[in-house]
């Protein structure tokens, strides 16, 4: 008997874990889906990580780049797929490690003084949470202006 409680119970447990996975994936799947009729909308030149993250570079800036230890000064424009914003700074200081993940990878891909966009999968942004302006699960794109570091 309690064998089979066990087992019942362990089963139970791979489900759990499985099914959850694959909502991962499945979000995955749909934010890159978005992502790529967001590009091709757009007409866009990105290029990608192997993360997810997409980003475009519309001037490379230096050959010098932030690490994640490094403060960062930015201006930048958050938006959703449908354009609308949702956050927006200018002259702004930050570490790099405050940051959600799809900034932590995709700033130091831009030169000091550059530009371009990042479009972020929500594994990378603010995941299944909502925040102000932010639905769960939203890819959101960011105008990036590497000011300094």
């Amino acid at each position: 008997m309690k064998f089979n409680t066990l087992l019942t119970a362990l089963l139970f447990f791979v489900a759990v874990i499985s099914v959850g996975s694959c909502k991962k994936d499945d979000q995955r799947e749909i934010d890159q889906q978005l992502i790529e009729d967001f590009i091709n909308e757009h007409n866009l030149d990105a290029d990608s990580t192997s993360s997810g993250l997409y980003y475009v570079i519309e001037e490379p800036g230096s050959s010098e780049h932030p690490t994640i230890n490094d403060q960062v000064t930015v201006n930048y424009i958050g938006f959703l797929l449908n354009g609308d914003v949702f956050d927006q700074d200018f002259n702004i200081t930050f570490g790099l490690d405050q940051v959600i993940p799809g900034w932590q990878e995709g700033i130091p891909l831009f030169g000091k003084g550059g530009k371009g966009l990042l479009i972020i999968p929500s594994h990378l942004g603010y995941g299944d949470r909502t925040l102000t302006g932010i639905p769960a699960n939203s890819v959101i794109v960011f105008e990036i202006h590497l000011l300094d570091f």
